[in-house]
Protein backbone atom coordinates (compact mmCIF):
# COMPACT_ATOMS: atom_id res chain seq x y z
CA UNK A 1 0.00 0.00 0.00
CA UNK A 2 2.83 2.36 0.99
CA UNK A 3 4.08 1.77 -2.88
CA UNK A 4 0.64 2.53 -4.09
CA UNK A 5 0.49 5.82 -2.18
CA UNK A 6 3.79 6.72 -3.83
CA UNK A 7 2.62 6.55 -7.15
CA UNK A 8 -0.82 8.34 -6.35
CA UNK A 9 1.26 11.59 -5.34
CA UNK A 10 4.07 11.44 -8.13
CA UNK A 11 0.58 10.74 -10.51
CA UNK A 12 -1.29 14.06 -9.01
CA UNK A 13 2.58 15.80 -9.11
CA UNK A 14 2.09 15.51 -12.81
CA UNK A 15 -1.76 15.84 -13.12
CA UNK A 16 -1.13 19.22 -11.29
CA UNK A 17 2.09 20.38 -12.89
CA UNK A 18 1.56 19.13 -16.71
CA UNK A 19 2.73 21.93 -18.66
CA UNK A 20 5.78 20.82 -20.06
CA UNK A 21 6.32 23.36 -22.66
CA UNK A 22 7.79 25.85 -20.34
CA UNK A 23 11.37 25.01 -21.35
CA UNK A 24 10.71 26.72 -24.26
CA UNK A 25 8.01 28.77 -23.72
CA UNK A 26 10.50 29.91 -20.90
CA UNK A 27 6.58 31.37 -19.16
CA UNK A 28 4.31 30.72 -16.31
CA UNK A 29 0.80 28.42 -17.82
CA UNK A 30 -1.79 30.74 -18.34
CA UNK A 31 -3.86 28.59 -20.30
CA UNK A 32 -7.66 27.50 -19.05
CA UNK A 33 -6.60 24.47 -16.60
CA UNK A 34 -4.99 27.10 -14.54
CA UNK A 35 -8.69 27.74 -13.10
CA UNK A 36 -8.48 24.32 -10.96
CA UNK A 37 -7.74 24.42 -7.74
CA UNK A 38 -4.33 22.10 -6.89
CA UNK A 39 -5.29 20.25 -3.84
CA UNK A 40 -2.04 20.13 -2.26
CA UNK A 41 1.14 22.57 -1.75
CA UNK A 42 1.64 23.46 -5.15
CA UNK A 43 2.89 26.86 -6.24
CA UNK A 44 0.93 28.63 -8.88
CA UNK A 45 4.74 30.15 -10.44
CA UNK A 46 5.79 26.77 -11.25
CA UNK A 47 6.27 27.18 -14.91
CA UNK A 48 5.04 23.34 -15.24
CA UNK A 49 1.90 24.33 -12.68
CA UNK A 50 -1.33 23.73 -14.63
CA UNK A 51 -3.46 24.68 -11.37
CA UNK A 52 -3.84 27.04 -9.06
CA UNK A 53 -2.51 27.49 -5.20
CA UNK A 54 -5.63 27.14 -3.00
CA UNK A 55 -3.51 28.81 0.26
CA UNK A 56 -2.26 31.87 -2.68
CA UNK A 57 -5.68 31.97 -3.55
CA UNK A 58 -6.94 32.79 -0.35
CA UNK A 59 -4.16 34.85 0.57
CA UNK A 60 -4.74 37.45 -2.67
CA UNK A 61 -8.14 37.23 -1.65
CA UNK A 62 -8.01 38.58 1.75
CA UNK A 63 -5.45 41.24 0.60
CA UNK A 64 -7.51 42.48 -2.31
CA UNK A 65 -10.39 42.71 0.40
CA UNK A 66 -10.06 46.41 1.52
CA UNK A 67 -8.91 47.72 -1.69
CA UNK A 68 -12.04 46.28 -3.45
CA UNK A 69 -14.14 47.32 -0.56
CA UNK A 70 -13.02 51.36 -1.10
CA UNK A 71 -13.80 51.11 -4.66
CA UNK A 72 -17.20 49.39 -4.61
CA UNK A 73 -16.24 45.84 -5.68
CA UNK A 74 -17.79 43.30 -3.25
CA UNK A 75 -15.65 40.18 -4.12
CA UNK A 76 -16.03 37.37 -1.40
CA UNK A 77 -13.98 34.70 -3.42
CA UNK A 78 -17.00 32.14 -3.00
CA UNK A 79 -15.22 30.42 -5.68
CA UNK A 80 -12.01 29.78 -4.03
CA UNK A 81 -13.83 29.48 -0.36
CA UNK A 82 -16.09 26.95 -2.05
CA UNK A 83 -13.24 24.65 -3.76
CA UNK A 84 -11.32 24.45 -0.82
CA UNK A 85 -13.99 23.62 1.83
CA UNK A 86 -15.37 21.20 -0.17
CA UNK A 87 -11.80 19.36 -0.55
CA UNK A 88 -11.68 19.94 3.04
CA UNK A 89 -15.29 18.53 4.03
CA UNK A 90 -14.52 15.49 1.34
CA UNK A 91 -11.08 14.37 1.98
CA UNK A 92 -9.63 16.40 4.85
CA UNK A 93 -5.82 15.48 5.40
CA UNK A 94 -6.06 12.39 2.63
CA UNK A 95 -4.51 15.11 0.37
CA UNK A 96 -1.64 15.68 3.00
CA UNK A 97 -0.98 11.65 2.50
CA UNK A 98 -1.76 10.95 -1.01
CA UNK A 99 -2.14 14.25 -2.94
CA UNK A 100 0.27 17.21 -2.20
CA UNK A 101 3.77 17.41 -3.95
CA UNK A 102 6.17 18.77 -1.67
CA UNK A 103 4.70 15.61 0.90
CA UNK A 104 5.73 13.69 -1.84
CA UNK A 105 9.67 14.86 -1.88
CA UNK A 106 9.23 14.63 1.81
CA UNK A 107 8.33 11.25 1.01
CA UNK A 108 11.43 10.51 -0.48
CA UNK A 109 13.63 12.07 1.42
CA UNK A 110 12.48 10.45 4.65
CA UNK A 111 13.65 7.43 2.49
CA UNK A 112 17.07 8.29 2.87
CA UNK A 113 18.51 5.23 5.47
CA UNK A 114 19.89 7.57 8.13
CA UNK A 115 18.94 7.85 12.44
CA UNK A 116 15.40 9.87 12.22
CA UNK A 117 14.19 11.78 15.12
CA UNK A 118 11.10 13.05 16.11
CA UNK A 119 9.67 16.37 15.90
CA UNK A 120 9.30 17.72 19.16
CA UNK A 121 5.20 18.39 20.20
CA UNK A 122 5.77 21.97 21.16
CA UNK A 123 6.54 22.46 17.58
CA UNK A 124 3.27 21.17 15.88
CA UNK A 125 0.94 23.92 16.65
CA UNK A 126 3.05 25.94 14.53
CA UNK A 127 1.16 25.35 11.48
CA UNK A 128 -2.00 26.91 12.89
CA UNK A 129 0.21 29.72 14.13
CA UNK A 130 1.64 30.21 10.08
CA UNK A 131 -2.49 29.55 9.11
CA UNK A 132 -3.69 32.69 11.08
CA UNK A 133 -0.93 34.96 10.86
CA UNK A 134 0.49 34.63 7.69
CA UNK A 135 -2.20 33.37 5.82
CA UNK A 136 -4.89 35.20 7.25
CA UNK A 137 -4.17 37.92 9.64
CA UNK A 138 -1.14 39.99 7.61
CA UNK A 139 -2.40 39.86 4.28
CA UNK A 140 -6.04 41.24 5.81
CA UNK A 141 -4.49 44.03 8.08
CA UNK A 142 -1.28 45.61 6.69
CA UNK A 143 -2.02 47.14 3.43
CA UNK A 144 -0.32 50.12 1.72
CA UNK A 145 -2.14 53.27 0.56
CA UNK A 146 -3.83 51.71 -1.56
CA UNK A 147 -5.24 49.30 0.64
CA UNK A 148 -3.67 46.10 -0.91
CA UNK A 149 -2.00 43.40 1.43
CA UNK A 150 0.87 41.08 0.33
CA UNK A 151 0.59 37.54 0.23
CA UNK A 152 3.49 36.74 3.40
CA UNK A 153 3.67 32.97 3.38
CA UNK A 154 3.97 32.73 -0.28
CA UNK A 155 6.79 36.08 -0.32
CA UNK A 156 8.55 35.04 2.75
CA UNK A 157 7.93 31.47 3.54
CA UNK A 158 6.71 29.19 1.11
CA UNK A 159 9.49 26.26 0.59
CA UNK A 160 7.63 24.76 -2.05
CA UNK A 161 7.45 27.92 -4.10
CA UNK A 162 11.28 28.66 -3.94
CA UNK A 163 11.50 24.84 -5.11
CA UNK A 164 8.98 24.70 -7.72
CA UNK A 165 9.01 28.54 -8.87
CA UNK A 166 12.05 30.63 -7.82
CA UNK A 167 14.79 28.26 -8.36
CA UNK A 168 13.55 27.20 -11.69
CA UNK A 169 12.29 30.31 -12.92
CA UNK A 170 15.84 31.94 -12.22
CA UNK A 171 17.37 29.39 -14.09
CA UNK A 172 14.94 29.99 -17.32
CA UNK A 173 15.21 33.54 -17.09
CA UNK A 174 18.89 34.29 -16.83
CA UNK A 175 17.97 38.20 -16.40
CA UNK A 176 15.96 37.85 -13.44
CA UNK A 177 19.51 36.83 -11.68
CA UNK A 178 20.37 40.58 -11.32
CA UNK A 179 17.52 41.25 -9.25
CA UNK A 180 18.21 38.33 -6.45
CA UNK A 181 18.43 39.91 -3.33
CA UNK A 182 17.84 38.78 0.65
CA UNK A 183 14.85 37.74 0.06
CA UNK A 184 15.33 34.74 -2.84
CA UNK A 185 18.12 34.04 -0.52
CA UNK A 186 16.58 33.74 2.91
CA UNK A 187 13.93 31.62 1.21
CA UNK A 188 16.66 29.11 -0.63
CA UNK A 189 17.97 28.48 3.24
CA UNK A 190 14.36 27.89 4.14
CA UNK A 191 14.02 25.75 1.85
CA UNK A 192 17.46 23.83 2.34
CA UNK A 193 16.85 23.44 6.26
CA UNK A 194 13.49 21.85 5.54
CA UNK A 195 14.72 19.53 3.12
CA UNK A 196 17.76 18.83 5.49
CA UNK A 197 15.14 18.15 7.95
CA UNK A 198 13.29 16.23 5.90
CA UNK A 199 15.84 13.90 6.04
CA UNK A 200 16.09 13.08 9.83
CA UNK A 201 12.62 13.45 10.40
CA UNK A 202 9.28 12.50 8.65
CA UNK A 203 7.30 15.62 7.42
CA UNK A 204 8.32 18.28 9.13
CA UNK A 205 7.30 20.87 7.01
CA UNK A 206 3.47 19.20 7.54
CA UNK A 207 4.12 18.48 11.03
CA UNK A 208 4.88 22.14 12.48
CA UNK A 209 4.68 24.74 9.52
CA UNK A 210 2.43 23.75 6.76
CA UNK A 211 -0.66 26.53 6.61
CA UNK A 212 -2.52 23.76 4.53
CA UNK A 213 -2.22 20.93 6.53
CA UNK A 214 -3.55 23.31 9.39
CA UNK A 215 -6.76 24.44 7.29
CA UNK A 216 -7.64 20.34 6.23
CA UNK A 217 -6.89 19.37 9.47
CA UNK A 218 -9.92 21.36 10.96
CA UNK A 219 -12.59 18.95 8.80
CA UNK A 220 -10.56 15.28 10.36
CA UNK A 221 -13.39 14.77 12.94
CA UNK A 222 -16.07 15.65 10.04
CA UNK A 223 -14.76 14.74 6.33
CA UNK A 224 -16.66 12.39 4.31
CA UNK A 225 -13.63 10.03 3.86
CA UNK A 226 -11.81 9.27 6.91
CA UNK A 227 -10.53 6.57 9.40
CA UNK A 228 -12.29 4.87 11.70
CA UNK A 229 -11.60 2.84 14.61
CA UNK A 230 -13.60 -0.60 16.04
CA UNK A 231 -13.03 -0.38 19.18
CA UNK A 232 -14.56 -4.23 19.98
CA UNK A 233 -11.80 -5.19 17.58
CA UNK A 234 -8.84 -3.11 19.09
CA UNK A 235 -6.49 -5.46 21.40
CA UNK A 236 -4.45 -2.88 22.14
CA UNK A 237 -0.72 -4.44 20.69
CA UNK A 238 0.18 -1.00 19.99
CA UNK A 239 1.14 -2.40 16.01
CA UNK A 240 -0.47 1.14 15.17
CA UNK A 241 1.65 3.32 16.85
CA UNK A 242 5.31 2.07 15.78
CA UNK A 243 4.37 2.52 11.68
CA UNK A 244 2.70 5.88 12.01
CA UNK A 245 5.24 8.22 10.09
CA UNK A 246 3.01 11.13 12.12
CA UNK A 247 4.08 9.66 15.46
CA UNK A 248 -0.41 9.34 16.46
CA UNK A 249 -0.78 6.82 18.91
CA UNK A 250 -4.43 5.86 16.30
CA UNK A 251 -6.28 3.44 18.67
CA UNK A 252 -5.78 6.35 21.27
CA UNK A 253 -6.76 8.96 18.83
CA UNK A 254 -8.79 7.93 15.89
CA UNK A 255 -9.54 11.34 15.33
CA UNK A 256 -6.17 13.02 15.65
CA UNK A 257 -5.60 16.58 13.93
CA UNK A 258 -2.15 15.19 12.54
CA UNK A 259 -3.38 12.07 10.98
CA UNK A 260 -2.43 12.45 7.19
CA UNK A 261 -4.33 8.95 6.38
CA UNK A 262 -1.42 7.86 4.75
CA UNK A 263 -3.28 3.67 5.82
CA UNK A 264 0.08 2.47 7.30
CA UNK A 265 -1.56 1.75 10.57
CA UNK A 266 -4.41 -0.48 8.61
CA UNK A 267 -2.19 -2.11 6.69
CA UNK A 268 1.08 -2.37 8.31
CA UNK A 269 0.68 -2.40 11.74
CA UNK A 270 -3.11 -3.65 12.88
CA UNK A 271 -3.77 -7.22 12.10
CA UNK A 272 -7.05 -7.72 14.11
CA UNK A 273 -8.89 -5.45 11.53
CA UNK A 274 -9.62 -2.84 14.03
CA UNK A 275 -9.05 0.14 11.17
CA UNK A 276 -11.07 0.74 8.51
CA UNK A 277 -12.25 3.64 6.14
CA UNK A 278 -15.38 4.88 6.25
CA UNK A 279 -16.66 6.85 3.29
CA UNK A 280 -19.79 8.78 4.18
CA UNK A 281 -20.40 6.33 7.50
CA UNK A 282 -20.41 3.19 5.46
CA UNK A 283 -16.68 1.36 6.64
CA UNK A 284 -14.48 -0.47 3.89
CA UNK A 285 -13.05 -3.43 5.84
CA UNK A 286 -8.72 -3.33 5.84
CA UNK A 287 -9.42 -6.73 4.45
CA UNK A 288 -11.30 -6.12 1.47
CA UNK A 289 -8.88 -3.08 0.94
CA UNK A 290 -5.63 -5.52 1.18
CA UNK A 291 -7.65 -8.46 -1.12
CA UNK A 292 -8.23 -5.50 -3.38
CA UNK A 293 -3.78 -4.94 -3.41
CA UNK A 294 -2.47 -8.38 -4.17
CA UNK A 295 -4.60 -7.86 -7.25
CA UNK A 296 -1.90 -5.50 -8.50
Amino acid sequence: MERIRLWVQALWFFLTNGYWAFPFSKNIYQGPLKVICSPGLNCYSCPASTTFCALGSLQNLLAAIRFNFQTGQYYFGSFVLGTIGLLGIVFGRFICGWGCPFGLIQDLLAKIPTKKFKVPSFLLPGKYLFLALFVIILPLVVTDDMGMGRVWFCKYVCPAGTLEAGIPMMLLKPQLRDIIGILFWSKVAILTFFLGWSIASVRPFCKTTCPLGAFYSMFSRYQLIKMKLNKKLCTNCKACHEVCPMDIRFNEQPNNLECINCLRCMNEGCTFGAISIEVAGYPIPSGAIRKKETTY
